[in-house]
């Protein structure tokens, strides 16, 4: 464990060298004293990891939300869209403290061990590489559905998944996020205006007859169901560590954070408000399938690299946990060497395969993303957050003590940690549910199908 930076929690005054970074940050991090390396990791600046950031989050997720304002109505709808996007930024905070009070924390494996030991490193790092496969396979379906858009379904679905999956694979390869973060900026782009095409093609061929309601009465299956596209469109954090252990400057990263959040929580709520305004209550999820054909086209066209790049960066995640975990502390991680370089590329093709089979071959591969986000980024986004925080104040402070002292930050971890507990249970009870009446209806495809 780090040495205790100050007393009050969150607060960084200690000396820095000339790197930049804290005084012993390079002695514990996992990366260590880069000078006279081949590959440097520690490059970005907090300006390219917010990239990274919204390269990364804001991608498919943004689609669904219209529909879910259909489900309980635009006003509880935006409401629950800012609360997440404030409550993801509070979360933020808590995971970039916790990385600069522990400098050896590369990932969600690490901060696992810290917490809970050897069983925790374990579970947490399983937990980040399965959430990154699925997350790549999703974009990989997003890849697929803009193409089959593109072309008008003159091919079968699963080749066009094969088409998107090789660029997302050699995209894959940088062995820093540096050589992401470059491509990154188009994605953002790509994103940012595919979501102003949407949004104007949408205001100029409304919904014909469309209704638009205030609240929605919904059973708790229905309002859940639709809720979870807002809560896991922010799903992100279990890539905060890996991003803010390549940072020049750690300690610039809630300036990352907050640019992100920022963002997305405003792109957000006025992307599902107009979208929903002039589609009704009838918009599809994704919502550009609900886009006049033209408008459709244009929207799913330009937003096709963001679906590339955000695949990328998961299934570069899931690769590098993987790939540093082999070679923690070996000259290999620094050096161009045929084993560590074919270790790599190696992982990545694995990850990459193993999200096209799952995208393809798994009938029922929507819901089980839908499973791994309850199981995993209910956890990394939001409840173990707060065990971040009382974790560190018991241990560096006074104990139980510390956190009657500092009550009101106590009391806001742990309600984190319980809501982080309700998204898992409930994300899990509706995910589970809405398996059952599909294979009922008959709606689940057969595996690798067209």
């Amino acid at each position: 464990m780090s040495e205790k930076y100050v007393e009050e929690y969150g607060h960084d005054s200690r000396p820095v060298y000339n790197s930049g970074r804290p005084a012993n940050y390079d002695n514990e991090d996992v990366f260590g004293h880069e000078e006279g390396h081949d590959i440097k990791y520690k490059t970005l600046s907090w300006q390219l990891v917010a990239v990274l950031m919204i390269a990364e989050i804001v991608s498919n997720g943004m689609l669904s939300l219209p529909s879910s304002l259909a489900v309980v109505g635009i006003v509880p709808g935006i409401i629950i869209i800012v609360f997440l996007g404030v409550f993801a930024t509070y979360t933020s905070w808590l995971l970039v403290n916790f990385k600069m009070r522990h400098p050896e924390v590369h990932n969600m494996g690490d901060a696992g061990y810290i917490l809970f030991g050897p069983f925790g490193r374990e579970l947490l790092a399983f937990g980040t590489v399965v959430f990154a496969v699925f997350a790549t396979g999703g974009q990989l379906l997003a890849g697929q559905i803009a193409l089959a858009s593109l072309s008008d379904n003159k091919l079968c679905l699963m080749l066009y998944t094969g088409i998107f999956a090789i660029p997302t694979l050699l995209c894959s390869l940088p062995r820093t996020l540096d050589g992401l973060s470059w491509i990154s900026i188009p994605s953002v782009l790509s994103i940012a205006i595919a979501g102003i095409v949407g949004m104007v093609g949408a205001g100029l061929h409304p919904t014909p007859g469309k209704t638009i309601d205030i609240v929605v009465p919904s059973t708790f299956f229905e309002a859940f169901i639709s809720i979870t596209n807002p809560v896991f469109a922010y799903a992100g954090h279990f890539m905060f560590f890996v991003m803010v252990s390549e940072m020049k400057r750690p300690q610039d990263a809630m300036k990352a954070a907050y640019t992100l959040q920022g963002f997305a929580t405003t792109f957000y709520a006025v992307f599902a408000a107009v979208t929903y305004v002039y589609l009704g209550s009838t918009v599809a999820s994704p919502s550009f399938s609900s886009l006049e054909s033209t408008w459709q086209k244009a929207a799913y066209g330009i937003a096709l690299p963001n679906f590339l790049i955000a695949g990328s960066l998961y299934a570069h995640t899931a690769s590098k946990l993987m790939f540093v975990r082999i070679f923690r502390k070996s000259r290999r991680l620094h050096s161009h060497t045929v084993l560590g370089w074919s270790t790599w590329v190696l992982l990545v093709i694995l990850m990459n395969a193993a999200a096209f089979v799952l995208a393809v071959g798994v009938p029922i591969f929507n819901y089980l993303i839908g499973i791994a986000a309850s199981l995993f980024a209910a956890w990394f986004t939001y409840g173990l957050a707060g065990t971040f925080f009382l974790f560190d104040s018991y241990v560096d402070g006074d104990g139980v003590r510390t956190w009657r002292r500092k009550w009101f930050q106590a009391t806001l971890a742990i309600l984190t940690v319980i809501a982080g507990a309700f998204i898992c249970v409930a994300g899990m009870y509706v995910t589970v549910r809405a398996i059952v009446e599909a294979y009922q209806s008959g709606a689940v495809a057969s595996p690798f199908a067209c």
